[in-house]
């Protein structure tokens, strides 16, 4: 009889002797993950789980039998968790709410979202589709979108949910006539729409287009839901704002600002406003930035991509819009300007590797943690920290270390950081020898915030190529880092093996990673805006004379 099945009895005797023991069943799920066993490997880890938060709970003062009972009770406190970041034991409050009787769409998209912050992505998506059987409207549908990307065949996944919410939500009509006079002799109005464009992630990536475009080519207004958030634009920026409008008053004050090209920043996640673009107030629509799939919606007209190279070309299939090529990049990233200096390979000093990836835990696939695991078990003195405000959870790191364990890799090398900011965030790059990168669902902000701080990232851009590949590998290509692109699973592990064998190589592939990312197309703010602009140009220009020609037929 083996070790492993032998550690599979004692365990499941020590379960059966101690049912509410948790680590006896995280290790439990452990071993029979190891086996082969995953049906019943995910039942004991979800129990598991289950036991730990309410541990959690009950150790922060909640009142456990109220919350069988008293949904309300439940739901409010899952709530107060979720606000700690305790995802977890929020997800099992949630449940125990919804059990007893709660089952408004808004618990249910709450209970979803708790889900999906832990890695369970399939569990999620089960229970968002119930929320939209509650309450089959546009913003909660929206919720079933986003999580396929983290499952496999994510972005065929994700292209049929978003053909499905549009046929709902969007139906195709007949486009409005549009009376946008000729570019010549004017600015060419450009709109932009997302919830906030100041003082959140988005902000980054369009600073760079909004101030650097320019005031005599174009007219820009931004349409955010308060304008309150807007600050620090260039006066000539115009910000109308329409979080108090519905789609349809706020696509009639589009239209009366007689937009020529507008931009949605935001795609399908939860603030935004396709809504409005349904109603066609611009004569052409464009999706951008936040989403670089799809909408599904027949009413956008284009949805900019990064010039193709090679073999690396997007599916047309996958998209209701037509591809715009913007050039050899998606879009520019401007680093923080809190940044340290750089640094020099922690491990030269500590003698031991440190592998770490800041991305949310939502993207640790299974494939994931299966490739991490090979590359840990052949670095038997490495270890891997996991940083993100979620991994603060207890339990998720828990549940972490137990799908760890499965491929024969020791809990405690498994280190976890929550959120920080400021010079603490950016000292956290200098303890990471390697950052690894995740799929199907890539890093973007977290790739682009570790090579800007001087930390080299191995991405995956396999083949076929993937919408998500072929950004990942982008990035590293504008950075002329191309050691740092695996095209499978065993390349990434054996790269990651090569680039961390040698200390001093490593180190000094480092010292080329800041400069390489800074000197390349991500950080060339202004030949994207003249890209952007020219783009944007194009398209109004392809529609006029359409237009024209309508004209002249009728």
């Amino acid at each position: 009889m083996s070790e492993a099945v032998l550690d599979e009895a004692a365990l499941s005797a020590r379960v059966d002797a101690h049912p509410s023991d948790a680590e006896a069943r995280f290790k439990l799920a452990s071993v029979l993950l190891r086996n082969g066993a995953r049906t019943e490997a995910a039942a004991m880890l979800d129990d598991a789980r289950i036991l730990q938060a309410l541990a959690l709970a009950r150790g922060l003062g909640v009142d456990l039998g109220r919350s069988r009972v008293d949904p309300d009770y439940a739901a409010n406190v899952a709530a107060a968790l979720y606000a700690q970041n305790q995802v977890t034991a929020a997800s099992v409050l949630w449940g125990m709410a919804i059990r007893s009787g709660r089952t408004d769409a808004q618990t249910l998209v709450n209970y979803g979202l708790a889900l999906q912050h832990q890695g369970r992505a399939e569990e999620a998506i089960t229970v968002f589709r119930a929320a939209v059987e509650v309450s089959p409207i546009p913003a909660v549908h929206q919720f079933l979108l986003f999580p396929q990307l983290f499952c496999d065949g994510g972005e065929d996944r994700h292209a049929k949910e978003a053909r499905a919410w549009a046929a709902l939500h969007a139906p195709e009509t007949s486009a409005p006539m549009h009376r946008n006079p000729p570019r010549a002799g004017r600015r060419l109005r450009i709109g932009y729409v997302a919830p906030r464009f100041c003082g959140a992630q988005l902000h980054q990536f369009i600073a760079p287009l909004l101030e650097g475009h320019d005031p005599q080519t174009v007219a820009v207004v931004l349409y955010p839901a308060e304008a309150g958030t807007e600050q620090g634009w260039p006066d000539w920026i115009e910000v109308h704002p329409i979080g108090g409008l519905d789609d349809a008053a706020a696509a009639a004050r589009i239209r009366g600002d007689g937009i020529d090209v507008l931009l949605d920043c935001w795609g399908h996640t939860a603030g935004s406003r396709l809504g409005v673009f349904v109603r066609k107030p611009a004569p052409v629509q464009a999706g951008w930035l936040n989403f670089h799939q799809t909408t599904g919606l027949p009413q956008m007209d284009y949805v900019l991509h990064a010039t193709a190279d090679d073999d690396a070309t997007v599916d047309p299939s996958r998209f209701t819009e037509a591809i715009w090529p913007i050039g050899p990049v998606f879009n520019v990233f401007r680093p923080s300007t809190g940044r340290l200096p750089p640094a020099e390979t922690p491990a030269l000093a500590s003698g031991r590797i440190t592998f770490g990836s800041f991305n949310h835990p939502a993207k640790l696939s299974d494939p994931v943690v299966n490739v991490w695991s090979a590359i840990l078990r052949a670095s038997p003195s490495a270890r891997l920290l996991l940083k993100y405000r979620y991994f603060e959870d207890p339990v998720l790191q828990r549940a972490t270390q137990a799908r760890f364990v499965a491929h024969g890799v020791a809990e405690d090398r498994i280190a976890f950081e929550g959120h920080s900011a400021g010079a603490a965030y950016y000292e956290a790059f200098r303890r990471v020898d390697l950052a690894l990168d995740t799929w199907p669902a890539p890093g973007s902000t977290t790739t682009f915030e570790a090579v800007s701080n001087g930390v080299p990232v191995l991405v995956l851009a396999p083949t076929p190529a993937t919408l998500a590949g072929r950004y990942a590998r982008s990035i590293m290509k504008e950075s002329s880092l191309p050691e740092l692109v695996a095209t499978s699973h065993e390349d990434f592990v054996a790269k990651a093996l090569h680039l961390t064998g040698d200390l001093r190589k490593l180190d000094q592939l480092r010292a080329r990673v800041r400069p390489g990312f800074e000197a390349g197309g991500y950080c060339d703010e202004a030949a994207f805006v003249r890209r952007a602009e020219a783009a944007f140009q194009d398209m109004f220009d392809a529609w006029a004379q359409g237009a024209q020609q309508v004209l002249g037929a009728a």
